[in-house]
């Protein structure tokens, strides 16, 4: 009879093993069964740990740096629009006569090239007289 006993034993332990995989096998399928979360959604759940006063100032942040963002943009572009064409504008005549000036400039030196001859426009007026030769002394 204990032969009998043991085997029934050996038989009760077997199947509550067998009975214990299947149901994890059970669980782990129906795990799997479950659409898996988005990013988005995973970030939406981990909201709910944090205190509403957490989220609030935490939005509110985020709000308040785009909008100082969009602000510095704005302001940048104005910016520059008016420094670069104020720039233009108040600069642009003064480079226009430096430019006139060295045009009359080079006007004149050719002028005085072809009148004197091609040494003149390179001395810029008129050449220095050659010294006559000192005598000697003995």
């Amino acid at each position: 009879m204990e032969s009998q006993d043991g085997s029934q034993s050996l038989d009760e332990t077997t199947t509550t093993d067998m009975e214990l995989k299947e149901k994890k096998r059970d669980e782990e399928e129906e795990e799997d069964d479950e659409p898996d979360e988005t990013l988005s959604e995973r970030l939406w759940g981990l909201t709910e740990m944090f205190p509403e006063p957490v989220r609030n100032i935490t939005y509110a942040t985020m709000v308040n740096t785009q909008a100082g963002a969009k602000f510095a943009y704005n302001f940048s572009r104005s910016a520059m629009w008016i420094v670069f064409s104020s720039s233009i504008i108040l600069f642009a005549p003064v480079i226009f006569e430096v430019e006139k000036a060295q045009m009359e400039e080079m006007q004149k030196n050719q002028q005085k090239q072809m009148l004197l001859g091609p040494n003149s426009a390179i001395s810029g007026g008129v050449p220095p007289p050659i010294m006559p030769p000192m005598a000697q002394r003995s």
